[in-house]
């Protein structure tokens, strides 16, 4: 599963990274995220209105229009790549609202004791921008639209640390990720595990209440 990612890009980069038709927003409007969790808002693109990338502020939690609580979107921040077209809770957002949630590293937990998990934090080899694969939701109960993050099996970087990973886009991905979906069923798969880093971290990461650099330092 993924449960907590960071985004470092400023604005202008992610501008420039994916092709946005937005204007710029301030530099305080988006500042640097090392800890996002479930539930919580988060940056997405998508194809706007105009048939154009836009920038969307989403919360993190799927809720299809028939969810009768806001508090089930918690349950709904992964959908797995082997039945993401077919669930009643993912199909239609499958077919028709995908989009590339902006993260560049995301942590993992690896159970090492009958009580004990040590964080990882995991990233491309060489620090190069990603995209999750991500759908999204129009608001209904929720006060805004919402996203999930779709999952695949791990490659053989990450399975010693546990049996799934997010399904990571590189830039050359993102245009069919956008598009049809069977372009998007060509791409639910393991990122390549040579170009995938990962490192042991503090386990201040387990708390939402902490959000800086200093988390993904390594221990």
């Amino acid at each position: 599963m993924c449960g907590r990612f960071t985004n470092q890009y400023s604005w202008r980069d992610l501008h420039r990274l994916y092709g946005l038709s937005d204007a710029l927003y301030p530099a305080s409007n988006f500042p640097p995220r090392f800890n996002t969790a479930p539930t919580q808002n988060s940056f997405i693109v998508r194809i706007g209105a105009d048939g154009r990338r836009e920038l969307a502020e989403l919360r993190w939690g799927l809720l299809p229009r028939w969810v009768k609580s806001p508090g089930e979107g918690a349950r709904m921040i992964n959908a797995r790549a082997e039945t993401v077209a077919t669930s009643p809770a993912y199909r239609s957002a499958f077919k028709s609202r995908p989009c590339l949630v902006v993260a560049d590293g995301f942590y993992e937990w690896k159970q090492v004791g009958p009580k004990e998990k040590q964080p990882y934090f995991i990233r491309r080899k060489d620090g190069a921008p990603f995209a999750f694969a991500g759908l999204w939701e129009p608001k209904s109960i929720a006060d805004r639209d919402t996203f999930t993050v779709i999952t695949c099996p791990p490659n053989a970087a990450v399975e010693p640390i546990h049996d799934r990973m997010p399904v990571m886009l590189a830039p050359d991905d993102w245009a069919g990720w956008l598009g049809t979906p069977e372009q998007r069923k060509s791409l639910m798969k393991p990122f390549p595990a040579d170009d995938t880093e990962m490192w042991r971290v503090g386990k201040a990461v387990g708390s939402v209440k902490n959000d800086g650099p200093e988390l993904i330092e390594p221990v």
